[in-house]
């Protein structure tokens, strides 16, 4: 028995575009007739191109090739995010994607380790993590005799997109060269029925997917679903972004520096390094936090300094009525703990798993826009905690940081910590217990107390324990080359030709 195909039209390119179109042919290519409308006329932002170790998951799931990936995106690894003077001017640390030491049911690996260090013994968490070691040093592989690192990856985002199109393409999505001129609503039921094209043609479909950015064409303007602005917890809502030339080896992470009017990122590929500082209106000038990013770039640019505008926060709906919102057109957080494709990736999942093949899918919806908003809560409440625990009280930013109201739970979770040392994933277990922990006590919140339970084993015992783990580490970290030895040999990028 033959069914007809469900149409999906996706409006607009760029990574979220071209993510959805390839995602959805691979996984449910057979079932869906997939247009993509976008036009060269329209840039895309184009400057997220640092990823976390979710996106090795998706490129698995959607059956990508890492080197053919890495090599076409010009893409290096990352261990993790390196934080210089964010708790305070001249701190610094790392927020690694690894696992740190091995703790029990009953308490977790810090809880033991905070027993040894209250006797002045047991060394530096950071002993007891391959991956933390492994940035700090500039080494990379992915494996290390037995132990596999956990790790993301460096891209860039334009040519990521070039080559999700190739991909998708070849699995017969249809691409459509035009503007979108209008959004015609069906009369009776609110829901779209088609996009009118500037040069006077219209597509039709029964699915469409928002990847117009910012602007949210669709799900925002045409039918009106609103915005929830976070500014009040994240106040940035300008950024410049520059790519200079490569002065040295790329190392394994991406730097995140805190300056007095916001922070500025710096990202190394295989190429050259993105670049870009993140700032607020309310507190300096456009022409302030350009000269600052271009005072303290490390190598010559070689392209103009672009600017961004945006309003942090979330649509309140993703999905309403036959529309589905993915990357900008569903809001924005900025990219600290490099979150932007995996918000894009955990919502196709869960798109796939919930997709509409009968017109009646508001059960579907409801769930979908549960599931985003957990997820993006929890995004912006790991991202809040950097700015709130900060000591720093040098400029009128941070003292807004330091002293703002944050979400409840966020000030629960700072509090139990501080008091106890207690640690637990976030509702949807993206961000972990060791990603709290390394974020808690880089911004320097150090427990009062811990689990009375790591006095069980005996310090004799434990020491011994702690000390294998540490042997451990220091054992297959000198199985590691440095990074740009194994990129050389895992993933050469091609030659770029004038």
């Amino acid at each position: 028995m033959a069914y007809d195909k469900t149409r999906v039209l996706i409006a607009g390119g760029g990574t979220a575009g071209w993510l959805s179109a390839y995602s959805l042919a691979k996984r449910l290519g057979g079932l869906l007739e997939i247009t993509l409308v976008e036009s060269d006329l329209i840039g895309t932002v184009g400057v997220g191109e640092a990823t976390i170790p979710t996106m090795r998951s998706f490129h698995q799931l959607m059956e990508i090739d890492e080197r053919e990936f890495m090599a076409a995106t010009q893409a290096t690894f990352k261990l993790g995010i390196y934080f210089d003077d964010w708790a305070r001017k001249g701190d610094s640390y790392i927020h690694s994607f690894g696992v740190i030491g091995q703790g029990s049911w009953m308490a977790e690996f810090h809880e033991y380790w905070l027993e040894l260090y209250s006797q002045g013994v047991g060394g530096s968490l950071e002993d007891y993590c391959l991956e933390w070691k492994a940035a700090r040093h500039g080494k990379f592989a992915t494996q290390a005799g037995k132990t596999a690192l956990n790790y993301a990856y460096h891209l860039n985002a334009t040519a990521y997109a070039q080559f999700l199109r190739a991909k998708a393409e070849a699995l017969g999505v249809r691409r459509v060269e035009g503007t979108i001129a209008n959004v015609r609503l069906c009369p009776e039921t609110g829901n779209i029925v088609a996009l009118d094209l500037g040069d006077g043609g219209a597509l039709e479909a029964d699915l469409f997917v928002d990847c117009t950015g910012f602007r949210s064409l669709l799900l925002g303007e045409a039918l009106g679903v609103g915005y929830e602005d976070w500014s009040h917890w994240l106040a940035a809502d300008s950024a410049w972004a520059v790519q200079t030339e490569s002065t040295q080896a790329p190392p394994p992470y991406t730097r995140a520096i805190a300056h007095p009017i916001g922070w500025q990122w710096r990202i190394p590929l295989q190429h050259r390094t993105g670049n870009g500082i993140v700032y607020s209106s309310r507190f300096c000038s456009d022409d302030e936090a350009r000269s600052l990013l271009l005072a303290n770039l490390t190598g010559p640019a070689i392209t103009e300094p672009r600017p961004l505008k945006f309003r942090t926060g979330r649509r309140a709906q993703a999905w309403h009525r036959n529309c589905v919102a993915l990357g900008l057109a569903a809001g924005f957080l900025e990219p600290l703990e490099s979150t932007s494709i995996h918000l894009i990736t955990t919502a196709l999942v869960r798109l796939i798993r919930l997709f509409p093949f009968h017109p009646d899918c508001s059960h579907q919806a409801e769930r979908f826009n549960t599931e985003s908003q957990f997820e993006w809560e929890e995004v912006r409440n790991f991202i809040i905690l950097h700015y709130k625990q900060t000591q720093r009280d040098d400029s009128a930013l941070w003292n807004h940081y330091r002293s703002m109201d944050v979400p409840a739970s966020l000030t629960h979770r700072i509090e139990i910590f501080r008091a106890n040392g207690y640690v637990w994933p976030d509702r949807v277990n993206l961000f972990r217990i060791d990603s709290w922990l390394q974020v808690m006590m880089g911004q320097g919140i150090f427990p009062q107390r811990h689990h009375a339970g790591s006095r069980i084993p005996g310090a004799a015992s434990l020491e011994q324990n702690l000390a294998a783990m540490r042997a451990q580490v220091s054992s297959d970290l000198a199985l590691l080359p440095d990074h740009q030895t194994f990129l050389r040999r895992y993933c050469p990028m091609p030659a770029i030709t004038a």
